[in-house]
């Protein structure tokens, strides 16, 4: 796999976020999310502990924008703009 194939792999909003994570609100997802990268720029996992770290990431920062496009339609509807 290519670099460039990787990284829209890991960014595809249309995949799926793991379960124990969907069933997050947006302030315990964002708060996972801080945690995630503290632990990372610590740099004391192992490199299998980092890709997995990695990966949470990636899904709690689309459960995170998933939230917030929510958040953005509610008040679009609202104030009656357009999407």
């Amino acid at each position: 796999m290519t670099k460039a194939a990787a990284t829209a792999t890991a960014t595809d909003p249309a995949e799926p976020v793991p379960a124990d994570i969907a069933a997050l609100g947006y302030e315990q997802a964002r708060d996972a999310l801080v945690e995630v990268v503290r632990q990372l720029e610590a740099g004391s996992a192992t490199l299998e502990q980092s890709l997995a770290l990695w990966e949470r990431g990636e899904a709690l920062a689309r459960h995170c924008e998933t939230w917030l496009a929510g958040a953005r339609q509610r008040l679009d509807a609202v104030m009656g703009e357009p999407d």
